[in-house]
């Protein structure tokens, strides 16, 4: 299991690729839209064993009226009903913000294999301060997506500054 970076480093995490930073910025792209569209911004995107895009989605918490639209949960349930958790064993989740516990939560139960993430949980509080449209809880999102009988692959924090940049303004 890959460790949690130290919270007072600013560097991106060593893991993570040139390929997997052109895809957070998928997801920094996807959480301007989410912003632009009237939600908090947030976005995930999928991708397949072969490198493609297969899904994206958005934060959905305003306009959908839903506290549990979050981006990786509406990503997550999608996904497995369009290709089961033995194909998304193989497939790779970014998205713009590390995932909360509800949606480590969902991540590790569709069965995705690999997830990759912007902006740290740490690093996010920092933006929101006690916005209660987003009461950051502080947990690690390696200690749930690891904390069951199956090890995902988490790479992250990396492109913090690019992905802080739809938040700027937002909260509070």
């Amino acid at each position: 299991m890959h460790t949690r970076p130290d919270p007072e480093e600013t560097m991106d995490d060593p893991q993570a690729t040139e390929t997997d930073r052109e895809f957070l910025r998928a997801t920094i792209a996807v959480a301007t839209r989410s912003r632009e569209h009237g939600n908090h911004p947030f976005g995930a995107v999928l991708v397949d064993d072969q490198g493609r895009v297969v899904l994206e989605a958005e934060n959905g918490v305003t306009t959908e009226h839903d506290m549990l639209s979050h981006a990786e949960v509406t990503l997550a349930r999608q996904a497995w009903r369009l290709f089961g958790a033995e194909r998304l064993a193989g497939y790779s989740l970014y998205t713009s913000a590390e995932p909360c516990a509800m949606c480590s939560g969902a991540i590790y139960w569709s069965g995705i294999g690999r997830v990759v993430y912007a902006l740290a949980e740490r690093s996010l509080l920092g933006l929101t301060g006690d916005d209660p449209e987003n009461p950051t809880m502080s947990v690690d999102s390696r200690v749930v997506l690891n904390g069951g009988q199956r090890a995902i692959e988490v790479v992250g924090p990396a492109l913090e500054d690019e992905a802080a940049a739809p938040h700027a303004g937002f909260w509070n």
